[in-house]
């Protein structure tokens, strides 16, 4: 008789009894502030609500600006934009990571250099970077992965020795810190997402971080139709060549409405809490791996002193599980369990969300430039390994339970060990 769940056997979790946190969470504070909104008749245009969060953000982060904008994937684009980054440069990007990192590139008419990560993070190798450098580099966007910051001082330092900017790409990081820094205050520009499954979510929707008040003028005209920001300080406009009147930018508008910044005031306010029960889920957890066969749990940086978990990841070896594919292992995970389990972004020199000459009526500028928009150019063995034979991730949701269900976690893992010759 069969003993695993995947197999017909009694699941170590059954979902039904045992349910594991709801994701998004929302209270009645929520619902008061959204009734809010609706009945000022003020709903979007920097309303009391998006500046009030603004400024939240900001001293959470602890930047002097930050600015609400429409998702995560347009925050990145306007900040390649308010740095003068076009046609003709190169901008440094992970090869793991969401598809979003590099699209945005494109979207600005740069060209992404797709650059391997490390194998104990999973976040951007330094060494690899430095690799990559043209004279064409512009910029390099450090994406802070699956609750791991990248290496900030070596590619500060890196930054700086070439003269480099760097955008961080936080939207799996609200609230992490590297040397007591929050994540989006040690680049030029920080840039969140708020999607649905993030650890902080309206919805959809984004921000921007940042300490340059001239750049911030640039980011909040390019996300409101190219228009001089409402309150712009004399060192901002010292900065920038705004002139006294009207527009000085050609733009889109990429503002959020009152309602998204009406949740998202109230989600900070969680926030630090949530973190805090993920962090201490996510260290029980990882102690837990370390006992057991055939799993590893994912390196700490000392200098990452505080830890946010979008994702929890786990290596897995194949080998110690008699052979049983990593895909094969995570549909048993998820039956025994009772919840989906992931696998690590598709690295993108081959990922299906990423495909630039699928457009070529909008990237093929010429012929040179549509041939570095190829990503099979790259060579990313780290990161293919990674999605193909080792990542187990785990939506953030579970880590707001108790440690009692990072032990039953921990007993699945080790049933199915125990249990291998069934998956076979």
């Amino acid at each position: 008789m069969a003993k695993l769940a995947l197999k017909g056997g009694i699941p170590i979790r059954n979902p039904q009894t045992h349910p594991w946190p709801r994701w998004p969470v929302w209270t009645e504070a929520d619902e008061q502030a959204l009734l809010q909104v609706l009945h000022s008749g003020i709903w979007s245009y920097n309303g009391s609500k998006e500046l009030a969060f603004n400024q939240a953000f900001a001293n959470f982060i602890g930047v002097r600006h930050a600015l609400a904008a429409v998702n995560g994937t347009v925050t990145l684009q306007l900040a390649l934009e308010a740095l003068g980054i076009g046609l003709g440069d190169e901008v440094i990007v992970p090869g793991l990571t969401w598809q979003a990192t590099a699209a945005a590139v494109l979207d600005v008419n740069a060209a992404p250099v797709l650059v391997d990560v490390r194998q104990d993070t999973w976040c951007l190798d330094p060494q690899q970077v430095t690799a990559a450098i043209s004279d064409r580099t512009r910029a390099i966007i450090p994406v802070h992965l699956y609750g791991h910051l990248a290496d900030m001082d070596a590619i500060t330092q890196i930054a700086q020795k070439h003269g480099l900017k760097v955008i961080e790409d936080c939207a799996h990081m609200h609230g992490g810190e590297w040397r007591g820094k929050k994540a989006g205050s040690i680049g030029d520009i920080g840039s969140f997402s708020f999607q649905m499954s993030k650890v902080m979510t309206a919805g959809e929707g984004g921000a921007l971080t940042t300490n340059d008040p001239g750049l911030f003028g640039k980011l909040d005209a390019l996300r409101n139709c190219g228009r001089r920001p409402v309150a712009l300080d004399s060192a901002a406009k010292a900065a920038g060549d705004y002139g006294e009147e009207g527009d000085f930018i050609q733009s889109g508008n990429y503002r959020i409405t009152e309602f998204q910044a009406a949740l998202l005031l109230e989600g900070l306010h969680r926030l630090p809490g949530q973190n805090n029960t993920r962090a201490q889920n996510a260290a029980h957890f990882n102690a837990l791996l370390q006992q057991l066969p055939g799993v590893q749990p994912l390196a700490r940086d000392e200098r990452m002193t505080r830890p946010v978990y979008y994702m929890f990841c786990f290596r897995y070896d194949r080998q110690a599980f008699k052979g049983v594919p990593a895909a094969r292992f995570r549909q048993a995970l998820a039956k025994e369990i009772g919840t989906a389990v992931h696998p690590s972004y598709q690295p993108l020199a081959d990922c299906t969300l990423y495909r630039p000459h699928t457009k070529p009526a909008r990237h093929r500028l010429n012929e040179a430039y549509w041939q570095e928009l190829n990503p099979s150019r790259f060579a990313l063995p780290v990161s293919e390994k990674i999605y193909r034979e080792q990542s187990i991730c785990l939506h953030h949701s579970a880590l707001l339970g108790s440690k009692a269900d990072m032990d039953s976690i921990a007993e699945a893992i080790q049933k199915i060990y125990d249990h291998a010759d069934e998956l076979n």
